[in-house]
């Protein structure tokens, strides 16, 4: 049985001055297909507890989870909850342990929904990503209306606003059966600034998730030794080497279970239930969090199951980021020499301390935006920052950006411009010569006469297409339950056909206008394209959609089979509605 253990020291990152971005903080939506043909690649159901294990990765408090598990739809999902407590965690991994397989594979259907939970609960100071568990492969429902080149589709157009709105997918491709599509989980990846994962045993997945942690926050993996266990206390030393550490969490994973004890630098055993350490527990690991650690090697001590081979690697985060100095905003020339400096900033503050910059390397990064040359200079580490000069070589553009990077985390600057090329040509212009006056064009009249086409065309395009909305019809019908919460109990489903109405209608009308449901009377009901309706809700009510609170006050489309769930607020009951075409 393989044991693997790593250390991941997680921090809340400041942000640069210039960017308002907590990079320590994370949107994770954990994406998984799981439809039949992942049960030849994933036997032991590894990718749960390696999603789980992603869980308990997270700082202690900060960031925000989702999860979206998929065949040809949505089986189930999560929207962004906030992980602030060992048990918000634990209900993520509780409801990761509540997936269940289907029959058919929509790759899309699952990206789609992970760019829309994002979409609707994304925190701006947070960083987003996705994780994509998949084997690339589709096996559409031949028995359904859908087709491949519908969702193909439905990708593109889930990937084209990822990239617009900044969400890196990150694919993982599980090819146990040698069936996997690395083509397409590339290209998902590439074209969202993600990264390409593959995996030929399911065992591989809590390494490779832990590696795109550590990418997305700018971290390393830092390989350890290896070790067998003997079924005694084997003793592993974590170095805590500044007061940057903000939090270690020390996983375990084995098939066996551990038994674990931490001595603090001091010597004196720490409490494994304190306040500033939380354990927990899944079938295939065990996480230790450690949270603000003096400096110092503090030593855990590991009881493993006999002859189990335990491999030891560790993941470090900072509270640290990198800034540069200023660089004179003028027009350069060739020639020129431009002294560089930078250091590490803590809170905004600089941070001076030998022990943070000890066996630190920089480089400064110089790419001529003309040509899209990189050049690497090394810069000096004086024990307190770093240092260097560039000579500009030529009449270009220059971008310049500084790379400062430890055995266990990297940090880049923000890029800076210089601009050569303008001193070049401003010596060759010559001025124009003035061109002779023009009989005046009478443009107000022209452009009065055109306005004024504009308006009146516009105004009847608006007149019909009210004309043509107003009769519009409703395809297909409605079910309706209503749910009393403080007895749980449901009344049977009430059919509504809707082809009856043109136009909208209200929710009110549907319910035969009860008296006790009247809030419902301002959520519309409206025709939309494709054999769609649209719902606008301009009362106090809440709807939800697959858990996510749905901003329906604009109007939100409701597709076939979609459900949807309405809160009423004057009494304690909701409604489920059910569109069936």
């Amino acid at each position: 049985m393989m044991l693997v253990l790593w250390v991941q020291l997680g921090a809340m990152l400041q942000a640069h001055a210039a960017n308002a971005t907590n990079a320590g903080k994370l949107d994770a939506v954990l994406v998984v297909d799981v439809s039949n043909s992942m049960t030849t690649s994933d036997k032991h159901n590894i990718s749960s507890e390696a999603m789980k294990m992603f869980v308990d990765m997270t700082s202690a408090q900060g960031n925000k989870i989702g999860v979206v598990s998929y065949t040809d739809k949505v089986e189930r999902e999560k929207a962004l909850i906030a992980a602030n407590s060992p048990a918000d965690k634990a209900e993520i991994k509780s409801f990761i342990d509540s997936l269940h397989k289907g029959a058919y594979t929509d790759i899309a259907v699952g990206v789609d929904e992970a760019v829309k939970i994002l979409e609707a609960g994304h925190d701006p100071a947070n960083y987003p990503m996705i994780v994509l568990l998949a084997d690339g492969n589709n096996y559409l429902n031949t028995a359904s209306s859908r087709t491949q080149q519908q969702s193909d589709n439905e990708l593109q157009a889930a990937i084209k606003t990822a990239q617009q709105s900044g969400y890196p997918i990150y694919t993982i491709g599980l090819n146990a059966d040698g069936q996997l599509n690395k083509d397409s989980l590339k290209k998902i990846a590439a074209d969202t600034q993600g990264k390409f994962f593959e995996a030929s045993t399911a065992d591989q997945l809590p390494s490779i998730l832990s590696q795109i942690f550590a990418d997305h926050l700018k971290l390393k993996v830092v390989p350890l030794t290896s070790m067998t266990a003997n079924g005694q206390y084997q003793d592993v030393t974590i170095k805590i080497p500044n007061a940057s550490v903000m939090e270690a969490n020390v996983s375990i994973m084995s098939g066996n279970p551990v038994e674990l004890k931490l001595y603090a630098p001091d010597g004196k055993e720490v409490s494994l239930t304190s306040n500033n350490v939380q354990l927990s527990r899944s079938k295939a690991y065990s996480m230790l969090k450690i949270v603000s650690p003096v400096q110092g090697d503090w030593k855990l001590k590991v009881k493993g199951v006999t002859r189990d081979k335990i491999d030891i690697s560790m993941v470090f985060n900072y509270d640290l980021q990198l800034a540069m100095e200023p660089i004179p905003v003028k027009t350069y020339s060739k020639g020129d020499t431009i002294a560089i400096k930078a250091a590490l900033t803590e809170n905004g503050q600089k941070v001076t301390s030998a022990d943070v910059y000890k066996q630190m390397k920089a480089t400064l990064l110089v790419t001529d935006t003309a040509t899209k040359q990189v050049k690497e200079l090394p810069l000096a580490n004086t024990g307190s920052g770093f240092e260097g000069s560039y000579s500009v070589e030529d009449t270009h553009r220059y971008e310049l950006k500084i790379k400062a990077e430890a055995s266990s985390f990297y940090r880049e600057t923000q890029p800076v411009i210089v601009d050569a090329s303008t001193a070049a040509a401003s010596g060759t212009q010559t001025p124009a010569k003035p061109a002779e006056p023009e009989k005046p064009f009478p443009w107000l009249l022209a452009i009065g006469c055109l306005v004024g086409a504009i308006v009146l065309i516009i105004a009847i395009l608006y007149i019909l297409a009210a004309m043509k909305k107003a009769n519009k019809g409703f395809i297909g019908q409605i079910a309706i339950e209503i749910c009393d919460e403080d007895t749980g109990s449901k009344t049977p489903p009430q059919y509504k056909k809707l082809n009856t109405f043109k136009g909208k209608v209200k929710l009110h009308q549907l319910l035969q206008l009860a008296p006790e449901l009247a809030e419902t009377d301002k959520v519309t009901l409206v025709p939309g394209k494709n054999d769609t309706i649209i719902i606008f809700n301009r009362s106090a009510c809440t709807i939800e959609k697959a858990g996510r609170v749905l901003d329906a006050a604009a109007g939100k489309e409701l597709k076939k089979n979609d459900r949807i769930k309405i809160m009423l607020q004057n009494v304690n009951k909701s409604i489920y509605v059910d569109y069936i075409v």
